[in-house]
């Protein structure tokens, strides 16, 4: 059975759940409506929730099936389809290899299943073991736990930071002030964002270069006025630029063309097809830092076609990949 075949029959079978939980009862071929399968396949979908202990109620004179509206999965009150839906997301996101410092939800999940019938714990685990969740790489900020756990406590207090922080950007060791306001899991590792006493501004820090955390007896507040959608503004991915933003023009050769459109990468981005099946795109952005590596990453099958400054940043670069590998060349 194929991923997407087997992810439709989850997808079924927690509609199903949902509509027999606590309802007054529904007949098979309602269910089969309802769920856009056979009737025979819903006999087939209730015979195995009953192999999985679910108490399900059949009324003979109404010819209805039901879930008993008490019925939850101890200790926490969780239906079957929530259980399922944690269960698939703890275990696939909280694995070591996929988000980072987020073990505390496999831990969870796993706790959830000690406390499950053990017919319906072996009926989820096959269905949650049929799927898999890929993740772009991930900085696995090994040793960093301490230092999460403590931003975590510090938000929740609301007690300023002290940290030593290696920054790329100024090239060098800084020591900062730091109001957390928000933990943000982006692309590849964990970012704390809040207002550096250094800088005297929010800031964005990379909780993986944190060399030492340490808690302050200095309480703040979160500016009403902050939000992480504004903060962020336009930025293509995680760091916003000043000035004002960018309209770019990028066009994309029909070998890619329908891989990038299929794909909502920003949230302004507009896409139309020429008729000889290119793809203009175009997008306002804050900064073009970070979306000029994007734009490298499709080579030779994306041209930039405004703004002038990201094409000059595109052809600088571009540049110099080419008098390192003739340099590289000539020194073999």
């Amino acid at each position: 059975m194929s991923e997407s075949t087997v992810l439709t029959r989850i997808r079924r079978i927690v509609k199903l759940i949902g509509l027999l939980q606590g309802s007054q009862g529904y007949n098979a071929p309602a269910l089969a409506r309802a769920c856009e399968v056979s009737t025979r396949t819903i006999f087939r979908y209730l015979e195995d929730l009953r192999e999985a202990e679910v108490p399900l109620v059949y009324d003979e004179e109404r010819k209805t099936y039901r879930i008993p509206g008490q019925f939850f999965l101890p200790p926490t009150n969780f239906t079957a389809d929530e259980a399922i839906a944690m269960l698939v997301l703890c275990h696939e996101l909280g694995d070591q290899h996929k988000i980072p410092l987020f073990a505390a939800a496999r831990s969870a999940a796993a706790k959830l299943e000690t406390s499950l019938p053990r017919r319906l714990l072996e009926y989820l685990r096959n269905l949650s073991g049929a799927l898999s969740i890929k993740l772009d790489a991930t900085n696995p900020l090994e040793g960093q736990q301490g230092t999460y756990a403590e931003l975590v406590e510090a938000i929740g207090q609301r007690h300023a930071v002290r940290i030593a922080y290696r920054s790329l950007h100024e090239k060098e060791h800084i020591e900062t002030k730091l109001e957390p306001y928000q933990l943000l899991f982006n692309q590849h590792s964990w970012y704390v964002i809040g207002r550096s006493s250094l800088h005297r501004e929010v800031r964005t820090f990379n909780v993986g270069r944190i060399d030492s955390l340490a808690m302050l007896d200095t309480p703040y507040e979160v500016p009403k006025s902050f939000s992480l959608e504004r903060y962020l503004g336009n930025a293509w991915r995680l760091i916003p630029e000043p000035g004002p933003d960018h309209e770019v023009h990028l066009r994309f050769s029909p070998r890619v063309a329908k891989n990038v459109a299929e794909v909502i990468w920003h949230r302004t981005q507009q896409i139309s097809f020429t008729e000889d099946g290119w793809l203009d795109y175009r997008v306002q952005v804050s900064g073009l830092s970070e979306i000029s590596w994007w734009v490298m990453g499709y080579g030779d099958q994306v041209k930039v076609i405004s703004p002038t400054d990201l094409r000059e940043m595109i052809c600088r670069r571009a540049t110099g990949m080419l008098s390192l590998y003739n340099d590289g060349a000539t020194n073999a």
